[in-house]
């Protein structure tokens, strides 16, 4: 593929983690819910860093920016094993998902629900997302592109057998190049946007099953989760 993806350890809070480094360098913009360079702005690198379950710090943006490169970029965390993170791509369109399922959750809860984050602790949580995309977007194909990232997620969920449409934490990063002619649409039957729909759902559905079979989760299991929701 394109962009090479740099993973590396450390050794924190009694626990080896693995964080991945998607470096652009300059010339790329991003749009991002991630608490490091979130919303829309220029983005070099793309951080997605490991951290315990049950992380408590109350610094998470210095924790990240502390593991970061210099410059503008976007950071984002998450208790999945990044070592097992999954990648496809589709005719030029790249996605690097990490998968933990430890709360699988409907969008549209009943007000009132029981809390899910009472699910065992040592499954991991968060399905972390990024694309990179070639060629420049407006801003409206960027929030369009977002939403086909969530939608081609959830398809995938749903086709491992979580009956589900996230988690409560995900996070997604759609990178794209700031100059050239900009493409104006980025939903799923778009050019680009159906291309990063393939390559999230591939990525997301390869994600959640490797998951489910690490974690030794049946498919009824699986399903049994999603109804506790």
């Amino acid at each position: 593929m394109g962009v090479p993806v740099k993973l590396s350890h450390r050794d924190e809070d009694g626990a080896r983690l693995a964080s991945l480094l998607w470096e652009f360098g300059p010339g790329w913009r991003a749009i991002s819910s991630a608490m490091v360079g979130g919303g829309i702005g220029p983005a070099e690198w793309v951080l997605n860093a490991q951290v315990i379950g049950g992380y408590a710090r109350m610094d998470p943006v210095d924790h990240l920016l502390e593991m970061a490169p210099p410059g503008p970029g976007v950071g984002m965390l998450t208790a999945a094993s990044v070592d097992h993170f999954t990648r496809a791509a589709d005719g030029g369109a790249e996605a690097v998902a990490t998968v933990g399922l430890r709360v699988p959750t409907w969008a549209a809860a009943p007000d009132g629900a029981a809390d899910p984050e009472l699910a065992p602790m040592y499954l991991p949580g968060t399905v972390n997302i990024i694309v990179a995309v070639p060629v420049a977007m407006s801003d409206a194909a960027l929030v369009n592109a977002v939403m086909t990232v969530t939608e081609a997620k959830s398809q995938a969920l749903l086709e491992a057998g979580f009956p589900c449409t996230g988690t409560a934490s995900d996070a997604v990063c759609v990178a794209v190049r700031d100059d050239g002619p900009e493409e104006l649409f980025g939903g799923p039957r778009s050019l680009w946007g159906a291309r990063v729909a393939r390559a999230v759902h591939d990525a997301v559905r390869r994600g959640a099953r490797d998951w489910a079979n690490r974690n030794g989760l049946t498919t009824l299991s699986r399903a049994i989760m999603g109804s506790s929701m």
